[in-house]
């Protein structure tokens, strides 16, 4: 390693802007706890406690490349409060990852725990950098001196990450490895959605994709139109979308419509999901492109796909899909967020005018932190469960949950977002009551 290599290091992080998707996002959740807040009619300073993070912590990344030189990268790690029990988020590998970001989603996973009724707060980190640019050793690296570095605030009673974008468990169990070696003793309960032979938990790969699809049959059920044939489209086809379509086409919907970045594709007779899943593992791209040549399904764009006449629209892609641009444009009864803030609050306003129901991320994407939750109290117990056991309990905990949160909105006639945030917040701010304020 030369003097050059120490002052020529390329810089690969990239700083927000003054209206960077991370600050949005933070503005976002601002306003739905404002606006739950009021309605709750919570005390200025309990109020102010809930927006305020317990510790944000921002960290430089300095690792040694493949050629020997050095390249620093901006981590981050968010902890929005411990007052329901350890914090709990996932670990995101992106190029537009920020504090704003990490920030607003630390906020909305406290209020997914507590409307989950999971004994956790709410956390978030994340690196700013492309993952596609770096090799294995590199994102092994990187991997190892972020876990260091957020070393002093994680811990299985304190703080415990978990896959997010671009990261997965072989992300884990390098997170996992360091902890441990650093500590000098198998502590493998210090992250969730680990590969299974290190304490994995049977059922995680699909979870938040299951957890979507029970939510979906359970909003058809509660509104008394049957599940079999059900029309459903689902916007994006990976690690929540196509286990959300796979689900839901095995209890008898009828899956019309996919999509991923290479388009979208429509069969108004029902699309099979699992054959097309197949072929992304097997086409140049590991993308559907292409697939209309073998299974007879029309190509048809983004916004073709999310203005088709169905039951049931997923938006399991990316945040802000349906906004003020194309919410009048939504021909569907049911919509069941997969992904993170997929509706904008214009949107929502407009779905509601137009009597289309919007089931929240909050509540419908809630089967991961489910899951690593059940991963987690069996790595503390040294003792697995069997898959049968893992979806049961999954299914329980949807269930009420999902009772509860439609009860609550109805009760208070608020939508069901409005329902979630409300009940969900108003725990936490019961738990800091009870708790008291230290000193």
């Amino acid at each position: 390693m030369t003097v050059a290599s120490l002052v020529a290091a390329p810089e690969k992080e990239k700083s927000p802007s003054k209206e960077s998707p991370g600050q949005r996002m933070l503005q976002s959740a601002y306003s739905h706890l404002d606006d739950a807040a009021e309605r709750l009619g919570l005390s200025p300073g309990l109020h102010q406690r809930l927006r305020t993070c317990e510790r944000s912590l921002t960290v430089g990344l300095p690792i040694l490349n493949d050629e020997g030189d050095i390249e620093v990268y901006t981590g981050y790690r968010v902890q929005h409060t411990n007052v329901r029990g350890p914090c709990k988020g996932g670990v995101r590998y992106h190029a537009d990852v920020s504090l704003e970001e990490v920030t607003a989603l630390a906020q909305l996973m406290t209020w997914k725990c507590a409307v989950l009724n999971l004994p956790y707060g709410g956390a978030k980190g994340g690196i700013c950098v492309s993952p596609n640019t770096l090799s294995e050793n590199e994102l092994r690296r990187l991997t190892r001196r972020y876990t260091y570095a957020i070393m002093p605030i994680i811990g299985p009673k304190k703080d415990i990450p978990a896959p997010d974008v671009n990261t997965d468990e072989r992300t884990m169990a390098w997170m996992s490895d360091t902890y441990s070696a650093f500590h000098g003793e198998a502590t493998h309960e210090i992250v969730t959605g680990k590969p299974l032979i290190l304490g994995g938990s049977q059922g995680r790969a699909g979870a938040t994709g299951l957890g979507v699809a029970i939510i979906a049959e359970s909003t058809l059920k509660r509104n008394n139109l049957p599940i079999k044939e059900a029309t459903v489209v689902v916007q994006g086809f990976g690690k929540v979308g196509y286990w959300a379509a796979y689900y839901l086409a095995q209890d008898g919907c009828k899956v019309i419509a996919v999509s991923d970045i290479s388009g979208g594709y429509y069969n108004p007779n029902g699309i099979n999901v699992e054959t097309l899943f197949k072929f992304t593992r097997t086409s140049p791209t590991r993308t559907l492109e292409g697939c209309q040549d073998e299974f007879g399904v029309e190509p048809i764009s983004n916004e073709e796909l999310l203005a088709l006449p169905c039951d049931v629209l997923i938006p399991a892609a990316m945040e802000n899909q349906i906004t003020s641009r194309n919410a009048d444009q939504i021909r569907t009864k049911f919509i069941v967020e997969g992904a993170n803030g997929p509706t904008s609050a214009d949107a929502d306003q407009i779905l509601a005018d137009r009597g289309i129901v919007v089931v929240p991320d909050i509540l419908a994407n809630g089967g991961g932190v489910t899951v690593s939750y059940f991963e987690w109290v069996q790595g503390l117990q040294a003792f697995p469960w069997e898959i049968e056991v893992v979806d049961k309990n999954l299914r329980h905990f949807l269930d009420i949950a999902f009772r509860q949160v439609y009860d609550f909105s109805e009760r208070n006639n608020v939508n069901l977002r409005q329902g979630a945030f409300m009940l969900g917040i108003s725990r936490v701010a019961e738990a800091i009551v009870q708790r008291g304020i230290f000193p």
